[in-house]
């Protein structure tokens, strides 16, 4: 369906990036909070895949040692028993 744009073939690769960078520009300034959750959800997988590569270096730890920890830091988790 024509929306009233010109259609026409593209065969500048510069005309095309810019196309595409004005798409990606109006994609995010329309869903800033999908992009925003997108992005928190990617920080947290890169976060966990950090901490498992890095407690696989290291020795294991019992579950209570864990929350031990986390209670002294003063976080909450949803597997703690504390409300």
């Amino acid at each position: 369906m024509n929306r009233g744009y010109d259609i026409e073939t593209i065969t500048d690769s510069g005309k095309l990036k810019e196309i595409f960078k004005q798409a990606i520009i109006e994609a995010i300034e329309e869903k800033k909070d999908v992009v925003h959750d997108l992005l928190v959800d990617a920080m947290e997988d890169l976060s966990m895949i950090h901490a498992i590569q890095r407690g696989k270096k290291t020795g294991t730890a019992r579950r209570k040692e864990v929350f031990d920890i986390i209670k002294r830091q003063g976080m909450k988790t949803a597997g703690s028993r504390e409300e």
